[in-house]
């Protein structure tokens, strides 16, 4: 696929967008750091031949000394001008400190084309596996997994700028791949769509480009049609004086993922980070969360708040063996709250190909009591065995299962929904899982 070069319009903005880089990479230098800088033998690596990249992306990796047994993973993605040493020396430093201190493994996308933007405009780009950027990121996903024996259940994202907007792109596109997103300074999936072969949308970055919440969730699931199952955690940021992604996109992308969620757009807690700064949770769990930043422009990621990001991926905690349930698991399910008789319903979808399967199963209270700390048993069919899984730690890993909540979905309110996913192989029977029971009470199958 050819795809044109920017305008004499789109350079100058490209240019401006650097200077920006310029100043977050110096401020970013100097600014908040998870562990003191010391000289260390891991480096950012060049890997090639990574897989399918039909746009040319060049591929790094910074896979720290102290690497966890079974490592989380974070995509990182640059902002328009950028590269991977930028991001990994400006912008992103903090993500490098914290994967020293927690051993998770970081991929670098890099884009070669003129301006350095990543493609989140052309019918390829917005599409499942349709050819363009994103398909040569998941291939370096796929390289990273099984270099690293990485946790599937801790596969995330965050970028910055350019960068964010293909975290929203990328996390619509593979929702069953990711497990929780940051965007910093971005636009919603799909809003930076053109057709005439630009790379650069006026309307959508001038924050012009406006839709319910309904449009923009069915946007985004356009990009994986069939698909059923969750989405990922999604954690948006946005400087109220962002002139080159206007703010008014920070509600356009609150407005989208809690559709996808199927939550209210009514916070359900609001506090401050620091002065001036705004955070608002959406979902009984905080599945959706947004951090306004007033006074601040697009450089929204230098203020030192990268730590709160960590947190909220996950990258933060110790890696576990998504396969192994462990005695404060069982300790957990033993003081769980149950639904009331007839209190749940689970929906159950699977994508199969050859050997392999994944699954996805959305678990709703039908009751009007909430669930504190859940258990589901499920029996999986013949021949399948569980090779990793997200949102819930699963064991044994065939026949009948058991899969237990973590921290940050522990709580089910009523009428609320919580999607968890597991990955398995198979021997023929691809069929979904059967015989649902939460916390010992029977669910009605949706």
């Amino acid at each position: 696929m050819t795809i044109s070069n920017p305008t004499r319009q789109n350079v100058t903005r490209y240019r401006l967008i650097a200077v920006v880089a310029a100043a977050l990479s110096l401020i970013a230098a100097v600014g908040f750091s998870f562990v003191p800088q010391q000289a260390l033998a891991a480096s950012l690596t060049r890997v090639t031949n990574f897989g399918t990249n039909p746009t040319g992306l060049n591929m790094y990796v910074y896979a720290p000394d102290r690497l966890a047994a079974r490592p989380a993973l974070l995509v990182m993605v640059h902002y328009c001008t950028g590269s991977a040493s930028a991001v990994h020396n400006g912008g992103g430093r903090d993500y490098v400190s914290a994967a020293d201190r927690y051993g998770y493994v970081i991929v670098y996308p890099e884009a070669t084309r003129e301006g350095h933007c990543f493609d989140v405009s052309t019918q390829n780009a917005l599409r499942r596996n349709g050819g363009s950027d994103s398909t040569g990121i998941m291939s370096m996903v796929s390289y990273a997994r099984q270099r690293y024996n990485v946790d599937p259940s801790r596969i995330v994202v965050s970028g910055i700028s350019s960068g964010a907007m293909m975290t929203n792109v990328l996390a619509a596109e593979y929702p069953d791949v990711f497990s929780a997103a940051s965007a910093f300074a971005g636009v919603p999936a799909g809003c930076f769509a053109t057709t005439d072969g630009s790379m650069w949308n006026s309307q959508c970055s001038g924050g012009n480009l406006q839709k319910t919440p309904q449009q923009w969730g069915d946007q985004a699931r356009a990009m994986y049609p069939g698909y059923t199952g969750g989405y990922p955690r999604m954690q948006l940021w946005h400087g109220t004086n962002d002139t080159t992604l206007a703010y008014p996109n920070f509600a356009e992308e609150l407005d989208q993922w809690t559709n996808l969620h199927g939550v209210s757009r009514t916070p359900t807690s609001t506090d401050q980070p620091q002065s001036g700064w705004t955070r608002t949770r959406y979902g009984a769990t905080g599945v959706v969360e947004g951090i306004s930043a007033q006074g601040v422009g697009h450089d929204v990621p230098t203020a030192g708040m990268v730590g709160r990001a960590i947190t909220f991926l996950g990258l933060d905690r110790p890696s576990t063996d998504p396969t192994t349930t462990t005695t404060t698991t069982t300790t957990t399910t033993t003081t769980t709250t149950p639904p009331p008789s007839q209190g749940c319903s689970v929906k159950a979808a699977v994508t199969a190909w050859n050997t392999g399967l994944t699954e996805t199963i959305t678990i709703t209270n039908t009751s009007s009591t909430a669930v504190n700390g859940w258990s589901l048993q499920f029996a999986l069919p013949g021949g399948q065995t569980i090779t990793g899984g997200w949102s819930a730690t699963y064991s044994p890993a065939s026949g009948q299962v058991t899969a237990s909540n973590v921290s940050y979905n522990a709580q089910i309110q009523p009428s609320a929904q919580v999607s968890i996913g597991l990955q398995a192989t198979h021997t023929g029977n691809s069929g979904t899982a059967s015989g649902f029971t939460l916390n010992g009470v029977q669910c009605a199958v949706a």
